[in-house]
């Protein structure tokens, strides 16, 4: 079976492979698909046309594979972790939906955002369908503590977007800044993840709150190398141009860090981008190389290793078993990545 992760590339030659981190969790995985494409189920043609093309984009169900992993350490012999998986890639899809709306994306995946060819409206619309998909799954669960986790991360999460968006534009955001906005925006998700096979197990106060701090830790990496492609990657792997962060008017760390030792020129360039949001005559081969000059894409990268280094400590209390094993590589998985 061809699974969402098993297209990444620069593994194959690891000692614990994709497919075996993947095969220990593949049946539940084809189950959260099913249930994903069920969400898109509708008498009303649009959805059904939204919803097919979501799907067609794929996706790495990182989060979905983190819970069910932690769900099988657990020893949780339910259904229920396949239920949350699919509530918790619901609710990052939302995310990710309105997120092209607010940077005005046209490309998702290296394919047309939906915004892009629906327009913002509908948009808007869908990514609030699939927030309520979510709570009407959550609901019929019936786990208030669940819910209440789930509820408190979407408020977070919404909390970084405002963040965010106050940020957009401006060339002088701080690196506490920046981490405020990465906790809330992706990390918490990616913590709460983790979290709920502990509640649904039935594990120790202490249990969840290890694996909420292995889930936010592999989070904060995970948008650290995401930032950091941006710098480095390409549009034919990355699916989105270089630098485009700073063109949707966001600084990220490899120029939150460079700017304090750039000269005033390089810092009144970074400027005019993140404020005009496109390059005009700008190259943005001189963003590229004042960032390598400096020397920040390697320091992001340290930094990266920190937190991951953080969110291997978190699984130390768990005994040894294949699933702990597989959560391991995935701290070596986001690290690796290409895309």
């Amino acid at each position: 079976m061809t699974t969402p992760l098993s297209s990444s590339s620069g593994l194959a030659d690891r000692s614990v492979r994709p497919e075996r981190f993947l095969d220990l969790v593949a049946p539940k995985l084809h189950l959260v698909e099913e249930e994903l494409a069920r969400r898109f189920v509708s008498d009303v043609r649009t959805v059904r046309e939204v919803g097919a093309h979501i799907l067609q984009g794929g996706g790495k169900r990182l989060r979905p594979v983190l819970l069910l992993l932690t769900s099988q350490m657990l020893g949780y012999r339910g259904s229920k972790d396949v239920t949350f998986a699919t509530v918790i890639e619901l609710i990052h899809t939302a995310t990710l939906v309105h997120d092209d709306v607010i940077d005005e994306a046209a490309v998702r995946r290296g394919r047309s955002s939906i915004n892009f060819q629906w327009g913002n409206h509908l948009t808007v619309l869908v990514g609030d369908y699939l927030y309520t998909h979510s709570i009407d799954m959550g609901l019929a669960e019936g786990n208030i503590d669940v819910l209440r986790l789930l509820s408190g991360v979407t408020i977070r999460m919404t909390e970084g977007e405002i963040l965010g968006l106050e940020q957009l534009g401006r060339a002088d955001v701080s690196r506490e800044e920046y981490f405020d906005v990465v906790g809330r925006k992706t990390a918490a998700l990616f913590g709460a993840g983790c979290r709920i096979p502990a509640i649904l197990a039935d594990a120790p106060d202490s249990a969840g709150i290890s694996l909420f701090d292995y889930g936010f830790n592999l989070g904060v990496c995970f948008q650290l190398i995401d930032d950091i492609l941006d710098f480095t990657s390409t549009t034919e792997v990355l699916g989105k141009p270089a630098v485009s962060d700073l063109k949707e008017g966001k600084l990220t760390l490899p120029l939150i860090l460079a700017l304090p030792r750039a000269t005033d020129a390089e810092r009144g360039m970074v400027a005019r981008v993140a404020s005009e949001r496109t390059f005009g005559d700008i190259d943005p081969a001189a963003i590229l190389s004042m960032v390598q000059r400096y020397g920040t894409v390697d320091q992001c990268r340290v930094i990266a290793r920190e937190y991951a280094d953080r969110a291997l400590g978190a699984l130390r209390q768990f005994p040894s078993s294949p699933a702990r094993e597989a959560l391991e590589f995935a701290v070596e998985f986001v690290q690796s990545r290409d895309r």
